[in-house]
């Protein structure tokens, strides 16, 4: 197969239509590299499937919240990948695959990973079909052209970004202490789910209590309150909580009919998962905030670049169980100003397996500003937890 050279990568930059700005951040990215960088091949791969339980101050009383959910586990598992290219360079990242069977999703990581053994990680930008092995690609390209894989996409980025503690519907006492740690590890934004088995309002009342005010508090009903009338109800309650500034997906996902009911009547911010299409939310100015999962690559640009035109922000949650997964959207998050802050739910698991602390203060992670992604794997960590 033929070499790539900077010439090539101009010339795949050109099929980026309509992305200017990360178009421009690209070709620096391209003319920073040198001639064996820009030749590179990605040679060959590894695939480490782990199990990782959740953590054991939670991971009881998670097991038996999720058992009220019809979700029968008490750990979380990832599809982990390293490839290697013939200059010598690693790049890591999660494939994003089955939380329930890692092994199952080796195959699936395995046939995306031999399509690019043999060619040249730049012939994959911002492709969607790779999933979260998209990660590792873009780690080789950021080591090859010294730079963070924040700056691939902006000749300016953000040198911190804020980034979210996370709950799940836990009793009002856990809730509280749970709360309270995220505070004291330096976290200021806390995502919390409500369910129908815990009284939002007595969660929030133990959360607050143990908190101080400039902890910022966000309730995520995943369509559990399924009218306007009980989202009103509950949110009238949290509205007496000054913590409390927005609820996430109050009725059924990508209902647009009850936001509209709520036009003018909900007393705070209201965020949604944003549809495929989510020019009508915008239009009626339906909501405050979108959260975004899935892809990471063309798609989530486009968001990204679509929050910053509207106003209407993102909260990015596309990778969320890996500490690898989480410093990848932090250099995303600082790329992008559409994106408002990032969450993830490491801290809830026992070990997110990198050799670098996720370290916050007062609110702001610092994204490493090392070439790539600027983090390694705790090769020790994949060992104890690797599955097969």
């Amino acid at each position: 197969m033929r070499r790539y050279s900077r010439r090539d990568i101009l010339v795949a930059l050109t099929s980026l239509g309509g992305l200017a700005t990360v178009n421009r951040a690209l070709g620096k990215a391209g003319m920073a590299t040198s001639a064996t960088g820009a030749s590179q091949r990605i040679s060959r791969f590894e695939i480490i499937p782990v199990r990782v339980p959740m953590h054991n101050r939670v991971r009881d009383i998670f097991a038996e919240v999720y058992r009220k959910q019809g979700i029968n586990r008490d750990y979380y598992d990832s599809t982990l990948v390293k490839l290697y290219t013939d200059e010598g360079l690693v790049g890591i990242g999660d494939a994003l695959l089955n939380v329930e069977d890692s092994l199952g999703s080796v195959p699936k990581a395995q046939a995306i990973c031999k399509r690019l053994v043999g060619r040249s990680p730049w012939e994959f930008l911002l492709d969607d079909s790779l999933g979260g092995i998209l990660m590792a690609v873009y780690d080789l390209i950021g080591q090859a052209a010294e730079m963070p894989i924040s700056q691939l996409f902006s000749s300016k980025p953000k040198s911190h970004i804020i980034q979210s503690w996370w709950s799940q519907c836990f009793p009002p006492d856990l809730m509280a202490s749970e709360a309270k740690l995220g505070y004291e590890l330096g976290y200021r934004v806390h995502k919390v789910k409500a369910r129908d088995f815990e009284d939002p309002v007595e969660q929030a009342e133990a959360v607050t209590s143990s908190v101080p005010k400039d902890l910022k508090i966000w309730a995520d009903a995943n369509s559990t309150w399924v009218t306007p009338e009980r989202a009103i109800k509950f949110a009238q309650g949290l509205t007496a909580i000054p913590n409390y500034f927005a609820i996430e997906t109050p009725f059924e996902r990508y209902s647009i009919e009850p936001f509209r009911q709520l036009k003018g009547r909900f007393p705070l911010k209201l965020a949604e998962h944003i549809p495929e299409n989510p020019m009508p939310f915008i239009r009626e100015k339906l909501l405050d905030a979108f959260v975004v999962g899935g892809t990471i690559g063309k798609s989530l640009v486009q968001r990204a670049l679509m929050a910053e035109v509207t106003g209407i922000p993102i909260w990015l949650q596309h990778s969320i169980l890996t500490g690898i997964a989480q410093v990848f959207q932090a250099h995303q998050a600082a790329a992008f100003p559409g994106i408002e802050h990032c969450i993830s739910i490491t801290h809830v698991i026992q070990d997110d397996l990198m050799a670098e602390s996720f370290e916050m203060k007062e609110g702001l992670y610092k994204v490493p500003s090392k070439p790539g992604l600027g983090v390694h794997f705790n090769d020790g960590a994949l060992d104890k937890y690797r599955r097969g």
